[in-house]
């Protein structure tokens, strides 16, 4: 007897709707999968065999093939299990046909017949194309985010098979909580002093630009980059089912409502490789870092740590917010519009500010300059320099201003770029710099005179005015742009100490 299951399997971040087609036939007792499965995948023949007769059920002793349709996609993962177990049964007339009408199973099957949570339910189960579909239980959440489905979930694969014979009621799905707020973080009130970076920060916050902070240990480069998100407004609809499908797929921890509202925070350490940075893999291709801070802050502390292969990984997505990944039998794009910041130390010894206390040779210098190559520095719109506060700021008592003070401007310039099309300043493309960002006379002169003075390349002259944008918003200028705004826009590009120092020996 033939019998057919839907369910879905996982490339990327993407679901793909697959039929279980489940063939029993007289001949040798074998159970065979086909169909393109992987080697997890293709272990399903000794976990659904072992999960129903753990459950009661007779196993078949005859010839057992199973399709994964279409057969020209690579099947990957445990989440075909429980599509497999119940295909079985019904071509063993052990169910109806009828209870797998418009029904669709995702799930992972314990010897035990216990249902396990597999990653990437969210884009499994949007990826079903039936009304109804069964979860394991722990996967509810996730599973109700669709919202296109009935969500139906239960425990076990006996459990499941009492309920489609109409033996026992479905287990009550209960309905998404409203959960409150999500706490803003570490909050900017902490950091005493450092007026030059809580003002890059803000402006990186309100316009989206990438941030490069230089400085000695100490200096509170990491205690500013983790306060970001903090800044960042809440990501709306669309951008927070995108982010929850992304984490969802890699398997990551969701919050208490299940979806991501917050801008994500992601700091990789700097031993990362290529593929932890950027997703992929030889199995399966699973997103990186760099998909897991979509909508959100991908901080790289120790940047001139990281190998410069790796690094310059980053170019091509930094610039298209996409990530392709290809292989012989698959091909994904991966989502990655991130907010790009970054720390490092201004020599190897960290203590270059100091010149009595540096111990780096130049030679050291120089081959430390050259783990952070040009194109990738030329994509910072705000380069600054972050020195130790002074001892007097430290031991204040008097109090910074709070993160909600400087996130409600960061509000204002951000609605600002919404009206214009845009999430955020940094995405304004040549025309849109054009219409919204127009240059006064003075500040065209000043520009051109950076640019004759290869102070400024064509791409940075770009970034400047979107972050001279950016500023003018803050300060509730929508006018052109002056040359005060310019200048404090050059001002944060500064070219890192540890260059000019270089260049100056």
């Amino acid at each position: 007897m033939l019998a057919t299951v839907m369910s879905a399997t996982l490339l990327g971040v993407d679901g793909h709707v697959v039929s279980v087609e489940v063939h029993v036939s007289s001949g040798l007792p074998s159970f065979t999968v086909v169909g393109q499965p992987d080697s997890s995948c293709r272990e399903a023949r000794d976990r659904v065999r072992a999960a129903i007769l753990s459950s009661g059920l007779s196993w078949p002793q005859r010839r057992c093939t199973v399709n994964l349709a279409p057969t020209g996609l690579r099947k990957i993962g445990a989440g075909l299990d429980l599509a497999m177990a119940v295909g079985v049964l019904v071509a063993t007339e052990q169910l109806p046909p009828s209870v797998v009408e418009d029904v669709g199973f995702v799930g992972e099957l314990g010897l035990d017949g216990a249902l396990r949570k597999v990653p990437g339910v969210l884009p499994l189960v949007d990826a079903v194309e039936a009304k109804v579909v069964v979860v394991p239980s722990d996967a509810r959440v996730e599973a109700q985010l669709v919202g296109r489905h009935e969500v139906r979930i239960v425990g076990s694969l006996g459990e499941l098979v009492g309920c489609l014979r109409g033996d026992s009621p479905w287990p009550a799905v209960p309905r998404l909580d409203q959960v409150p707020p999500e706490d803003l973080g570490p909050d900017l009130r902490d950091v005493h002093g450092q007026p030059v970076a809580r003002r890059a920060l803000e402006v990186a916050a309100a316009g989206g630009h990438h941030l490069l902070m230089v400085g000695p240990p100490g200096a509170g480069k990491t205690m500013l980059a983790k306060r970001l998100p903090g800044l960042l407004p809440e990501l709306d609809g669309a951008q927070a089912l995108e982010a929850t499908r992304i984490h969802s797929a890699a398997g990551a921890p969701l919050p208490p409502g299940g979806l991501v509202r917050r801008p994500p925070f992601r700091a990789p350490h700097h031993g990362a490789s290529a593929v932890a940075l950027i997703g992929g893999g030889s199995g399966q291709l699973r997103p990186g870092e760099i998909s897991l801070a979509h909508e959100g802050v991908l901080f790289l502390d120790e940047l001139a740590e990281f190998p410069a292969h790796v690094l310059d990984t980053l170019r091509q997505p930094l610039e298209e917010g996409v990530v392709r990944l290809a292989r012989a039998d698959s091909k994904v794009l991966l989502p990655c519009r991130f907010q790009l910041v970054a720390a490092m130390n201004p020599c190897p010894c960290g203590l270059r500010s100091s010149p009595d206390a540096c111990r780096c040779s130049d030679l050291q210098l120089a081959r430390y300059c050259r783990r952070i190559s040009g194109p990738l520095l030329d994509r910072f719109d705000l380069r600054v320099d972050v020195l130790r506060p002074d001892p007097l700021e430290l031991l204040s008592s008097a109090p910074s201003e709070p993160s909600r003070a400087v996130a409600e401007r960061v509000l204002a310039a951000r609605q600002l770029a919404w009206r214009r099309g845009v999430r955020a300043n940094a995405e304004l493309d040549q025309a849109g710099l054009h219409r919204y960002a127009p240059l006064s006379r003075p500040a065209a002169r000043k520009l051109e005179g950076d640019l004759r003075a290869g102070r400024l390349t064509g791409r940075g002259l770009q970034r400047v005015r979107r972050v001279a944008r950016t500023i003018a918003d803050l300060a509730g200028h929508g006018g052109e742009l002056s040359v005060e705004h310019v200048a404090e826009a050059c001002a944060l590009r500064t070219e890192p100490s540890f260059l000019v120092q270089r260049l100056a020996g």
